[in-house]
This record gives C-alpha cells, sequence and structure tokens, in this order.
C-alpha cells in the first residue's frame, strides 16, 4: 500500500483510485477502487472511500473530513456516491450509495443512505439521518438527531412512534441489499443481508496496492 501523500490506495476489481494533482489526501485516508478526487479536494485523515463494484465521485473544493466513511455499492443496482463541487462532509459521516449536490453540508455523524439526493445547499446536522431513497430538496435543513425520510421527505425524531412503520414502508433492505424478507422477520431479514455482504466483501481477497 502506498501511504505518500495521495493516501492509501489500493486496486480493487481492477480499478486504481485517481487523485487531481492538485487535491490533498491524508497519508491515513484510505481509497479503494474506483475513487476520482476531484480538483482541490480535500480527503482527511482516516477518512475511507471504498468504491465496491461502483465507483465514487469527489468534486472541485469537496473537503471529506477525519474518520468519514464513504462506500459505494454494486450488490443490487448500480448505486455510486457522487459528492458535487462544494461539498463538506464532516467527521465521521458515513455516505452509502447517494449522491449530494453542490454546496451541501453534512455535520458531524451525519449519515445518508442509499439511493437519496441531498439537494444543491442543503444541511444535514449533527447526527442527522437521510434515509434511503430519500429526496431533500435544494437548501433543505435536517435538524440535529433527526431521521428524513420519502419523496417528498418528512422529518422525525428518533423517538416518535412513527419510526419503526415509517422506515418499513421504504423498502430499505431491498433498496441496499436486494432483500424482500418481511420486515417483521428480522432473522431472516438479517441472515439475507449478511450473506450479500459477506458476497460482495470477498471481492477484497483480491485486492492489491495500487502503483503509482
Amino acid at each position: 500500500m502506498t501511504t505518500h501523500p495521495q493516501g492509501i490506495r489500493i486496486e480493487h476489481r481492477g480499478a486504481v483510485p485517481q487523485v487531481h494533482p492538485t487535491a490533498y489526501v491524508a497519508p491515513t485516508a484510505t481509497l479503494v477502487g474506483d475513487v476520482r478526487i476531484g480538483p482541490r479536494a480535500r480527503v482527511m485523515y482516516g477518512a475511507v472511500l471504498d468504491a465496491e463494484g461502483s465507483h465514487i465521485e469527489i468534486g472541485e473544493a469537496t473537503v471529506v473530513c477525519e474518520n468519514a466513511v464513504l462506500r459505494a455499492s454494486a450488490a443490487t443496482a448500480d448505486q455510486p456516491v457522487r459528492l458535487a463541487d462544494h461539498v463538506f462532509v464532516g467527521p465521521h459521516a458515513t455516505l452509502l450509495g447517494c449522491a449530494v449536490q453542490r454546496c451541501s453540508y453534512l455535520a458531524t455523524s451525519a449519515s445518508v443512505l442509499q439511493e437519496a439526493r441531498v439537494g444543491a445547499g442543503s444541511v444535514v446536522a449533527v447526527a442527522a439521518l437521510v434515509h434511503a431513497r430519500t429526496v431533500l430538496p435544494d437548501e433543505y435543513f435536517v435538524p440535529p438527531h433527526m431521521l428524513a425520510l420519502g419523496d417528498p421527505v418528512q422529518l422525525l425524531a428518533p423517538g416518535d412512534p412513527a419510526v419503526p412503520q415509517a422506515i418499513g414502508r421504504l423498502g430499505f433492505a431491498a433498496t441496499a441489499f436486494g432483500v424482500d424478507a418481511s420486515w417483521t422477520d428480522r432473522l431472516a431479514r438479517h441472515e439475507r443481508i449478511a450473506e450479500v455482504r459477506v458476497a460482495e466483501f470477498g471481492a477484497h481477497v483480491n485486492d492489491r496496492p495500487a502503483s503509482g
């Protein structure tokens, strides 16, 4: 693995991370597979950008802070992670197979799940969650610790009794893992989810350090 100013870069499924000469990737940040870092982007210490069988695009002057995790997937459909220009991703944020439009701000520990879209100029505040297939309009604000769900979007507090039913209606397991087991049959659903990830992550056995 290379740990010079372009970070730890790993070839995965034949794809090698590409870093623009004006970008900065910290020595302990990890780029896996088809990851494309744009001009003047900054990827800070401990961040992990894993393209899996899809790809990750980081736009110009976009910042990915410490220990953030960006993961694309092709386990059920092509689910890239796309960050447009001037996006800020805070420490410990998690972005999975989603799209974030320009000038958006994702705060510390924010999460955006598969096939969600964050509109331009939006804010996902500290520890807020944008659930799968949710669409945030431009300049939308998700308050701290809140859940944003659906299209059109609705906001729910974590303790709201409507949360379990609302999440169940989203079909998260089908979107993220192609699993259609009943929401109430958690053992079967979680077993199948684990099997999907075991198969997807098993491809890493052939990873190797990226040259150059």
